[in-house]
Protein backbone atom coordinates (compact mmCIF):
# COMPACT_ATOMS: atom_id res chain seq x y z
CA UNK A 1 0.00 0.00 0.00
CA UNK A 2 1.59 3.44 -0.84
CA UNK A 3 1.79 5.99 1.28
CA UNK A 4 -0.73 7.95 -0.58
CA UNK A 5 -2.98 5.74 -0.51
CA UNK A 6 -2.77 5.36 3.22
CA UNK A 7 -3.31 9.02 4.11
CA UNK A 8 -6.61 9.32 1.39
CA UNK A 9 -8.17 5.88 3.32
CA UNK A 10 -7.45 7.86 6.42
CA UNK A 11 -8.66 11.45 5.55
CA UNK A 12 -11.85 9.79 4.94
CA UNK A 13 -12.61 8.59 8.61
CA UNK A 14 -14.92 11.63 9.27
CA UNK A 15 -16.88 11.45 6.68
CA UNK A 16 -18.07 8.06 6.49
CA UNK A 17 -18.79 8.52 10.45
CA UNK A 18 -21.05 11.44 9.30
CA UNK A 19 -22.90 9.03 6.95
CA UNK A 20 -22.82 6.25 8.84
CA UNK A 21 -24.42 8.26 11.66
CA UNK A 22 -26.96 9.43 9.35
CA UNK A 23 -27.97 5.85 8.16
CA UNK A 24 -27.83 4.33 11.86
CA UNK A 25 -29.38 6.99 14.35
CA UNK A 26 -26.11 6.54 16.87
CA UNK A 27 -22.40 7.73 16.86
CA UNK A 28 -21.24 4.37 18.71
CA UNK A 29 -23.18 2.09 15.83
CA UNK A 30 -21.38 4.97 13.42
CA UNK A 31 -17.71 3.56 14.86
CA UNK A 32 -18.49 0.10 14.88
CA UNK A 33 -19.37 0.27 11.36
CA UNK A 34 -16.61 2.45 9.94
CA UNK A 35 -14.06 0.14 11.87
CA UNK A 36 -15.42 -2.70 10.15
CA UNK A 37 -15.13 -0.81 6.92
CA UNK A 38 -10.93 -0.02 7.78
CA UNK A 39 -10.47 -3.34 9.23
CA UNK A 40 -11.77 -4.70 5.89
CA UNK A 41 -9.36 -2.87 3.69
CA UNK A 42 -6.27 -3.36 6.03
CA UNK A 43 -7.20 -7.25 5.48
CA UNK A 44 -6.60 -7.05 1.57
CA UNK A 45 -3.26 -7.73 0.57
CA UNK A 46 -1.20 -4.96 -1.00
CA UNK A 47 -2.19 -5.98 -4.92
CA UNK A 48 -5.66 -5.86 -3.85
CA UNK A 49 -5.44 -2.41 -2.12
CA UNK A 50 -2.81 -1.34 -5.39
CA UNK A 51 -6.03 -2.13 -7.97
CA UNK A 52 -8.54 0.07 -6.42
CA UNK A 53 -8.04 3.30 -7.82
CA UNK A 54 -10.22 5.41 -5.44
CA UNK A 55 -10.06 3.96 -2.12
CA UNK A 56 -12.82 7.11 -0.23
CA UNK A 57 -14.95 4.86 -2.83
CA UNK A 58 -14.24 1.60 -2.08
CA UNK A 59 -14.49 2.46 1.73
CA UNK A 60 -18.18 4.52 0.90
CA UNK A 61 -19.55 1.03 -0.34
CA UNK A 62 -18.13 -0.96 2.27
CA UNK A 63 -19.66 1.36 4.96
CA UNK A 64 -22.80 1.46 3.36
CA UNK A 65 -23.27 -1.86 3.15
CA UNK A 66 -22.11 -2.99 6.77
CA UNK A 67 -24.86 0.26 7.78
CA UNK A 68 -27.35 -1.77 5.45
CA UNK A 69 -26.54 -5.29 7.63
CA UNK A 70 -27.00 -3.44 10.44
CA UNK A 71 -30.35 -1.93 9.55
CA UNK A 72 -31.89 -5.04 8.91
CA UNK A 73 -30.65 -6.36 12.13
CA UNK A 74 -31.26 -3.36 14.30
CA UNK A 75 -35.43 -3.67 13.31
CA UNK A 76 -35.14 -7.26 15.37
CA UNK A 77 -33.21 -5.54 18.35
CA UNK A 78 -35.31 -2.99 18.55
CA UNK A 79 -38.33 -5.35 19.27
CA UNK A 80 -35.95 -6.26 22.46
CA UNK A 81 -35.23 -2.50 23.43
CA UNK A 82 -36.53 -1.22 26.93
CA UNK A 83 -38.98 1.31 26.17
CA UNK A 84 -38.83 3.87 23.27
CA UNK A 85 -35.53 3.97 21.27
CA UNK A 86 -34.99 7.34 20.04
CA UNK A 87 -31.76 8.68 17.28
CA UNK A 88 -29.12 10.01 19.52
CA UNK A 89 -28.70 13.61 19.76
CA UNK A 90 -25.88 15.51 19.00
CA UNK A 91 -24.39 19.03 19.83
CA UNK A 92 -24.23 21.43 16.71
CA UNK A 93 -20.87 22.16 18.58
CA UNK A 94 -18.92 19.09 17.85
CA UNK A 95 -20.58 18.18 14.37
CA UNK A 96 -18.32 19.58 12.31
CA UNK A 97 -15.21 18.09 14.64
CA UNK A 98 -16.75 14.39 14.47
CA UNK A 99 -17.48 14.63 10.75
CA UNK A 100 -15.98 17.27 8.80
CA UNK A 101 -16.93 20.18 7.13
CA UNK A 102 -19.48 19.99 4.60
CA UNK A 103 -17.84 19.39 0.72
CA UNK A 104 -19.18 21.55 -1.86
CA UNK A 105 -20.73 18.67 -3.31
CA UNK A 106 -23.01 18.06 -0.55
CA UNK A 107 -26.78 17.60 -1.76
CA UNK A 108 -27.60 16.97 -5.44
CA UNK A 109 -27.60 20.66 -7.32
CA UNK A 110 -29.97 19.83 -9.07
CA UNK A 111 -32.24 18.68 -7.05
CA UNK A 112 -35.61 20.45 -5.49
CA UNK A 113 -34.70 22.96 -2.86
CA UNK A 114 -37.82 21.34 -1.19
CA UNK A 115 -35.80 18.02 -1.57
CA UNK A 116 -32.25 19.31 -0.66
CA UNK A 117 -31.06 18.55 2.72
CA UNK A 118 -28.75 20.54 4.87
CA UNK A 119 -25.45 20.07 6.65
CA UNK A 120 -26.94 20.73 10.15
CA UNK A 121 -30.30 19.55 9.60
CA UNK A 122 -28.97 16.05 8.36
CA UNK A 123 -28.53 15.23 11.93
CA UNK A 124 -31.28 16.35 13.76
CA UNK A 125 -33.17 14.61 15.78
CA UNK A 126 -36.47 15.57 13.27
CA UNK A 127 -34.53 14.14 10.46
CA UNK A 128 -32.88 10.71 11.74
CA UNK A 129 -36.99 10.08 13.46
CA UNK A 130 -38.35 10.42 9.77
CA UNK A 131 -35.45 8.24 8.58
CA UNK A 132 -36.30 5.26 10.94
CA UNK A 133 -39.48 4.95 8.91
CA UNK A 134 -37.52 4.20 5.75
CA UNK A 135 -36.96 0.83 4.81
CA UNK A 136 -33.19 -0.06 5.33
CA UNK A 137 -32.36 0.36 1.46
CA UNK A 138 -34.17 3.68 1.16
CA UNK A 139 -32.74 4.91 3.84
CA UNK A 140 -29.02 3.72 2.52
CA UNK A 141 -30.38 5.30 -0.93
CA UNK A 142 -31.73 8.32 0.65
CA UNK A 143 -28.39 9.38 2.99
CA UNK A 144 -25.80 8.38 -0.03
CA UNK A 145 -27.26 10.35 -2.71
CA UNK A 146 -29.30 12.72 -1.21
CA UNK A 147 -27.02 14.23 1.27
CA UNK A 148 -23.67 13.00 0.15
CA UNK A 149 -24.91 13.70 -3.94
CA UNK A 150 -22.74 9.74 -4.86
CA UNK A 151 -24.01 9.26 -7.83
CA UNK A 152 -26.96 6.00 -8.48
CA UNK A 153 -24.76 4.45 -10.37
CA UNK A 154 -22.05 3.95 -7.40
CA UNK A 155 -25.02 2.86 -4.75
CA UNK A 156 -26.57 0.09 -7.22
CA UNK A 157 -23.34 -1.49 -6.10
CA UNK A 158 -23.74 -0.83 -2.80
CA UNK A 159 -27.77 -2.31 -2.32
CA UNK A 160 -27.54 -4.74 -4.89
CA UNK A 161 -30.42 -3.30 -7.12
CA UNK A 162 -30.24 -1.62 -11.05
CA UNK A 163 -29.32 2.06 -10.85
CA UNK A 164 -33.05 2.90 -11.75
CA UNK A 165 -34.04 0.99 -8.96
CA UNK A 166 -31.87 3.24 -6.88
CA UNK A 167 -33.71 6.14 -8.72
CA UNK A 168 -37.06 5.04 -7.70
CA UNK A 169 -36.03 3.89 -3.48
CA UNK A 170 -34.80 8.11 -3.98
CA UNK A 171 -37.80 9.40 -4.92
CA UNK A 172 -40.22 6.83 -2.48
CA UNK A 173 -38.08 8.15 0.29
CA UNK A 174 -38.06 11.70 -1.11
CA UNK A 175 -41.78 11.56 -0.98
CA UNK A 176 -41.82 9.97 2.50
CA UNK A 177 -39.63 12.28 3.65
CA UNK A 178 -42.19 15.15 2.33
CA UNK A 179 -44.86 13.83 3.83
CA UNK A 180 -43.78 13.01 7.22
CA UNK A 181 -41.81 16.96 7.57
CA UNK A 182 -44.75 18.81 5.96
CA UNK A 183 -45.29 22.21 7.70
CA UNK A 184 -42.10 21.84 9.59
CA UNK A 185 -41.01 25.33 10.31
CA UNK A 186 -37.50 27.14 10.29
CA UNK A 187 -35.21 27.26 12.85
CA UNK A 188 -36.20 30.68 14.02
CA UNK A 189 -39.48 30.00 14.49
CA UNK A 190 -38.77 26.81 16.26
CA UNK A 191 -36.54 28.84 18.33
CA UNK A 192 -39.22 31.44 19.28
CA UNK A 193 -41.30 27.94 20.25
CA UNK A 194 -38.47 26.55 21.70
CA UNK A 195 -38.51 30.21 24.05
CA UNK A 196 -42.30 29.89 24.39
CA UNK A 197 -41.97 26.62 25.79
CA UNK A 198 -39.45 26.90 28.19
CA UNK A 199 -41.39 30.55 29.99
CA UNK A 200 -44.43 27.89 30.66
CA UNK A 201 -42.64 25.40 32.21
CA UNK A 202 -40.61 27.71 34.61
CA UNK A 203 -44.04 29.97 35.23
CA UNK A 204 -45.75 26.64 35.76
CA UNK A 205 -48.38 27.93 33.47
CA UNK A 206 -50.22 25.29 32.30
CA UNK A 207 -52.84 26.81 30.23
CA UNK A 208 -49.59 28.81 28.68
CA UNK A 209 -47.77 25.13 28.21
CA UNK A 210 -50.84 23.41 26.59
CA UNK A 211 -51.22 26.62 24.01
CA UNK A 212 -47.80 26.30 22.73
CA UNK A 213 -48.52 22.21 22.61
CA UNK A 214 -50.49 20.41 19.44
CA UNK A 215 -53.70 19.20 20.66
CA UNK A 216 -52.01 16.10 19.05
CA UNK A 217 -48.23 16.33 20.09
CA UNK A 218 -46.68 12.93 20.90
CA UNK A 219 -43.68 12.41 23.70
CA UNK A 220 -41.24 9.80 23.59
CA UNK A 221 -38.65 9.62 25.85
CA UNK A 222 -35.35 6.85 25.71
CA UNK A 223 -33.60 5.55 28.88
CA UNK A 224 -32.33 2.34 27.36
CA UNK A 225 -33.11 0.62 30.24
CA UNK A 226 -30.81 2.46 32.20
CA UNK A 227 -32.51 5.14 33.85
CA UNK A 228 -36.05 6.22 34.11
CA UNK A 229 -38.17 7.02 31.28
CA UNK A 230 -41.94 6.41 30.24
CA UNK A 231 -42.29 3.09 28.48
CA UNK A 232 -44.93 4.64 25.84
CA UNK A 233 -45.26 7.63 24.18
CA UNK A 234 -47.32 10.33 26.24
CA UNK A 235 -50.08 11.62 23.67
CA UNK A 236 -51.93 14.67 23.67
CA UNK A 237 -51.11 18.69 24.95
CA UNK A 238 -52.87 18.24 28.71
CA UNK A 239 -51.07 14.76 29.36
CA UNK A 240 -47.68 15.57 27.51
CA UNK A 241 -48.03 19.21 30.08
CA UNK A 242 -48.97 17.33 33.19
CA UNK A 243 -46.13 14.88 32.56
CA UNK A 244 -43.54 17.43 32.07
CA UNK A 245 -44.74 19.29 35.18
CA UNK A 246 -44.91 15.85 37.09
CA UNK A 247 -41.06 15.63 36.36
CA UNK A 248 -40.14 19.20 37.68
CA UNK A 249 -42.00 18.40 40.25
CA UNK A 250 -40.01 14.97 41.16
CA UNK A 251 -36.55 16.63 39.82
CA UNK A 252 -36.61 20.68 41.87
CA UNK A 253 -33.07 20.41 41.38
CA UNK A 254 -32.47 19.92 37.88
CA UNK A 255 -30.82 22.56 36.06
CA UNK A 256 -31.92 23.57 32.35
CA UNK A 257 -29.97 25.32 29.57
CA UNK A 258 -30.40 26.06 25.81
CA UNK A 259 -28.12 24.04 23.74
CA UNK A 260 -27.89 23.92 19.61
CA UNK A 261 -28.48 21.22 17.90
CA UNK A 262 -29.54 20.37 14.38
CA UNK A 263 -32.72 21.03 14.71
CA UNK A 264 -31.85 24.32 16.43
CA UNK A 265 -32.51 25.57 20.52
CA UNK A 266 -32.67 22.32 22.23
CA UNK A 267 -32.39 21.68 25.94
CA UNK A 268 -30.52 19.91 28.25
CA UNK A 269 -30.64 18.90 31.97
CA UNK A 270 -28.68 17.34 34.51
CA UNK A 271 -28.21 17.43 38.38
CA UNK A 272 -27.93 21.00 40.18
CA UNK A 273 -24.29 20.55 40.70
CA UNK A 274 -21.58 20.32 37.91
CA UNK A 275 -21.62 19.66 34.28
CA UNK A 276 -23.11 16.32 33.93
CA UNK A 277 -25.94 16.10 31.13
CA UNK A 278 -28.47 13.48 32.26
CA UNK A 279 -30.85 14.31 28.99
CA UNK A 280 -31.46 16.06 26.44
CA UNK A 281 -35.11 17.10 25.30
CA UNK A 282 -35.89 18.67 21.56
CA UNK A 283 -38.59 19.63 20.32
CA UNK A 284 -40.19 19.37 16.56
CA UNK A 285 -42.19 22.35 15.66
CA UNK A 286 -44.71 22.61 12.84
CA UNK A 287 -47.54 24.41 11.36
CA UNK A 288 -50.73 23.77 12.78
CA UNK A 289 -54.02 23.79 10.26
CA UNK A 290 -54.48 27.26 11.39
CA UNK A 291 -50.74 28.62 10.12
CA UNK A 292 -49.20 28.78 13.69
CA UNK A 293 -46.42 26.93 14.87
CA UNK A 294 -46.77 24.46 17.63
CA UNK A 295 -44.95 21.75 19.29
CA UNK A 296 -45.73 18.29 17.64
CA UNK A 297 -43.65 16.51 18.99
CA UNK A 298 -41.08 16.12 22.51
CA UNK A 299 -37.75 14.00 22.55
CA UNK A 300 -36.18 12.80 25.29
CA UNK A 301 -33.05 11.12 25.33
CA UNK A 302 -31.99 10.14 28.44
CA UNK A 303 -29.85 6.78 27.44
CA UNK A 304 -26.63 7.03 29.02
CA UNK A 305 -25.18 5.68 25.94
CA UNK A 306 -26.62 8.40 23.81
CA UNK A 307 -25.22 11.43 25.53
CA UNK A 308 -21.36 10.76 25.94
CA UNK A 309 -20.70 13.82 23.39
CA UNK A 310 -22.77 15.82 25.83
CA UNK A 311 -19.97 15.65 28.67
CA UNK A 312 -17.53 17.40 30.24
Amino acid sequence: MTLAHADEAQRERPRLLGMAFRMLGTFADAEDAVQEAYLRWHKLGDDERQRIRTPAAWLTRVTSRVCLDELGSARARREQYVGEWLPEPLPQSRVRELFGEPSESLGDPLADPLDRVEFDESVSTALLVVLESLSPAERVVFVLHDVFAVPFGEIADVVARTPDACRQLATSARRHMRERREGQMATAVHDEVVQAFVAACRGGDLSALTAVLDPAVELRSDGGGFVSAARKPVRGALNVARFLFGIMEKQPDTVVAAALTGDGVALRFGPGSGDAVAGVLNLGVRQNDSGAPRVVDVWIAMNPQKLALWQG
